[in-house]
This record gives C-alpha cells, structure tokens and sequence, in this order.
C-alpha cells in the first residue's frame, strides 16, 4: 500500500514519494537487490514508515524497516533484517 497524500493541517512538509527515495538510497547500499520486497509505505502519526516485506512468503529473513520524520526527512530509525 504506498500512500503519497501529506495533509496540510498536519504540517507534513515530505510527500511519500519522498520518503521512498530518501529510505531506497539507504537499502539499496546495504541490500543492493530490492526485487525480491514489497514496499509498504503508510504515514503515521511519528512519520513515514517504509518496511521492505519478502514477496516469497517461503523465504527466510526480511528486508529494512525505515521512520523517517515527514516534516525534515530525516531518518528517525532503521533496522535490518537479514
């Protein structure tokens, strides 16, 4: 699900498509490959949450997770599955 709406009145400055770039610089220097992840974008209330799912359900491991800050798209944190 990719979200790309931003209200006003929340005083979100970053637009979704944003975020997704500012999360896939960062994934593709550690993981290289994206192909194998569903990317599932949603804003929230601490932010933009960008989490990278294995599309194989069969397979083992994960991609990264992102909360990035909407107002200054800062990476606010990042884990790694492996």
């Amino acid at each position: 699900m990719v979200s790309n709406t931003a209200g006003a009145s929340s005083g979100v400055a970053l637009l979704g498509g944003h975020a997704l770039a500012i999360a896939q610089v960062d994934a593709l220097r550690v993981y290289r490959d994206l192909s194998v992840y569903r990317i599932q974008l949603v804003l929230e209330d601490d932010g933009w949450h960008v989490d990278y799912e294995l599309k194989d359900t069969r397979l083992k491991g994960g991609g990264p997770h992102y909360l990035i800050d909407a107002s200054t798209g800062a990476i606010i944190s990042k884990r790694y599955e492996q």
